[in-house]
């Protein structure tokens, strides 16, 4: 191999190796004039088979049926997820089938089902973790729609929105899941003012 060739691939190696992380984008920390999420919301009936998809989405994400693959001893540094499995970022997705939404002038809080609160600062850009799984977040608003993202440490995007329709009767929540330039999750989920 001629030495011009081999120093070209091997900067191109070296420049692909250090490729950087994605860096998460700050969103608006103004809350929309006359945007209010908070109130008692109920999962629709025809949105039902949404919590369905997130559980098995979940279930593939922690290895579904697949045995537990132990590293070998002396072995090279493993990812943390297999390329059968799917992403670290299933655990920071809540869901539930009852939300409580409380909007203050600086952030909002989220209640899935009385069991577990979420808390979002409009404009945040933080780490946040849950045990040892850590990922970058960020959320605010995008015009009249809250948007959180959060990033995990292998590059999965777990991308959350919520926004009124029906003149605020209605509150709709999106889910998306992006691994590896694949979507592993996408749902659209319709709650009622309960």
């Amino acid at each position: 191999m001629k030495p011009a060739l081999f120093a070209a691939l091997a900067a191109t190696s070296l420049v692909v190796a250090c490729a950087s992380k994605e860096e998460l984008i700050a969103k608006g920390a103004t809350i929309p004039a006359g945007i209010d999420l908070s109130g008692q919301w109920r999962l629709r009936e025809d949105s039902q088979e949404s919590n369905a998809r997130i559980r098995e989405a979940e279930r593939a994400a922690a290895g579904g049926d697949a045995g537990i693959v132990v590293p070998r001893e002396g072995g090279t540094n493993m990812s943390r997820r297999r390329a059968s499995d799917g992403t670290l970022v299933h655990v920071f997705l809540e869901t539930g089938k009852a939300l409580k939404v409380t909007q203050t002038e600086s952030g909002l809080f989220i209640s899935f089902d009385r069991s577990v609160v979420e808390e979002y600062r409009f404009g945040e850009k933080r780490q946040i973790s849950v045990g040892p799984v850590e990922a970058d977040r960020v959320s605010g608003w995008e015009e009249n729609t809250y948007v959180i993202e959060t990033l995990d440490a292998d590059g999965a995007k777990l991308i959350e929105s919520y926004r009124l329709q029906d003149d605020g009767r209605s509150l709709v929540r999106t889910i998306l899941i992006v691994a590896d330039g694949q979507t592993s999750l996408d749902v659209r989920q319709v709650f009622d003012r309960a």
